[in-house]
């Protein structure tokens, strides 16, 4: 096992490592931006570095800064966290070149997996189901209008390199299309460094539904059951939950199945989460994969029992993971939300300091923040998760419930009104809703 983990990331997925880390007896170094030097994780670590300025570009995204402090600090090994250099196939490879263990897949998986349209292929080959669409670059509008046609209106335009529903458009006319197209590759371009763009059929009544799947280097692979996640809004995840109440046992079996068929395919190691749409009828296909720890891996991990990270750190060492298929079995139900410093109702964030956190008990926190710091504008603003577990889907949701309400967050705006919303909703209860939901309710509400 490694003797020093370096944490390439901040607020609550770094102090979410570091616990994993001081229970196996591995020492932490954290880096840290300016904006940042007050956060609990800088204290928390064994040691802590200061990277640079804060905006990201000269800080946590800085590769050669964080491998020389790694070296510096003689850190064998670096877990990106989520976000930032997670998913970023040159950090990935700039580690192996330095001798340094990347916590993730290897370079190439990560760059297969990270073009939308390369992993689309290499899903098909598997024989794993995709969205009907396009599998190539489409570089003029008129390309993009005569396969939207063949396709049927509505259609998706998405970056091939995208992700955290940057560079996603829906389109529902030609018009519409020749209107955002020039728009979607520029800022593709922009915020993934290509321009690559493709076309998906739009998918009505979408639910979101992912598997958490890990795999050692000794050839054994697992999938650690589904997740819930289409309480999304700026499709982005708000609210998550396992099991799905979404799927029977026939269809759980089937989507097992395809993404081990898909991890197998593509050599995948380490922890990974493919993600899957399903349409109205019940017809399931593959999204994406994220090649990364997910946000919302607490509530595998209050189902199941086990440490997500602990598993990627082991399986990083090189050590079978110990763990066969047929011992698994999740137990009750769990729910994840994740708090925002933001608007409730126009999801604008909105930063500012926190005079006063309080925390009431029955429930997991993973809190980025104590009282008195800031929450600054330079990064996402989630402020933290909070995981509540039942015997039943009703008992979780209840005590979820019970803990925002009571929770005292002063200071400034927060998403926890919106997030009483949805557990309350009649629809959410009844395990009734889709990707569309938060509009739905934004809409009965005449927002």
């Amino acid at each position: 096992m490694f003797q020093k983990v370096l944490i390439a990331n901040r607020g609550e997925i770094a102090r979410r490592i570091i616990r994993t880390c001081r229970r196996l007896g591995i020492a932490t170094v954290a880096v840290y931006s300016e904006a940042d030097a007050s956060l609990p994780f800088v204290r928390e670590a064994d040691e802590a570095v200061w990277l640079g300025p804060p905006p990201a570009a000269k800080s946590y995204m800085n590769m050669e800064k964080i491998l020389e402090i790694a070296e510096q600090t003689k850190s064998c090994a670096i877990h990106p966290g989520y976000g930032f250099l997670s998913e970023n196939a040159e950090f990935a490879r700039r580690c192996q070149e330095r001798g340094i263990v990347f916590i993730g897949p290897r370079p190439e998986v990560i760059q297969a997996m990270g073009s939308k349209i390369e992993a689309r292929r290499r899903m098909r080959e598997a024989g794993v189901p995709v969205v009907p669409g396009w599998d190539e670059d489409i570089p003029t509008v008129e390309e993009a209008q005569r396969i939207a046609e063949e396709l049927g209106y509505p259609v998706m335009l998405k970056a091939s390199a995208g992700g955290g529903g940057i560079g996603m458009q829906l389109v529902q006319t030609p018009e519409e299309l020749e209107k955002v197209f020039a728009s979607v590759r520029q800022r593709a371009q922009t915020y993934f460094g290509s321009g690559e763009v493709f076309l998906e059929k739009w998918i009505r009544q979408p639910r979101h539904i992912e598997v958490q799947l890990a795999r050692d280097e000794h050839g054994r692979g697992i999938h650690l059951f589904e997740r819930e996640c289409s309480i999304q809004r700026r499709h982005q995840k708000v609210v998550e939950e396992t099991p799905s109440p979404f799927l029977n046992d026939e269809q759980r079996s089937s989507l097992y199945a395809a993404a081990l068929r898909g991890m197998e395919a593509i050599g995948y190691t380490n922890l990974g989460t493919m993600e899957f749409i399903f349409d109205g009828d019940r017809n399931f296909y593959f999204l994406e994969m994220n090649t990364r720890l997910q946000v919302e891996h607490p509530v595998t991990e209050e189902t199941t029992g086990l440490d997500l990270v602990e598993l990627q750190l082991r399986i990083a060492a090189g050590q079978p993971m110990g763990l066969d298929q047929n011992d698994l079995r999740p137990t009750g139900h769990a729910i994840e939300c994740r708090i925002y410093a933001e608007d409730p109702e126009t999801f604008y964030p909105s930063p500012g300091t926190i005079t006063h956190l309080e925390l009431p008990e029955g429930a997991r926190y993973e809190m980025a923040v104590e009282t008195g710091n800031t929450v600054t504008p330079f990064y996402d603003p989630m402020i933290g998760k909070v995981i509540t577990r039942g015997a039943s889907r009703q008992e979780a949701i209840e005590r979820m419930i019970r803990v925002l309400s009571n929770m005292k967050l002063e200071g400034l705006k927060t998403n926890v009104p919106l997030l009483l919303d949805i557990l309350r909703d009649r629809d959410f209860q009844a395990g009734m809703y889709d990707a569309n939901f938060l509009q739905n309710i934004k809409n009965r509400a005449g927002i």
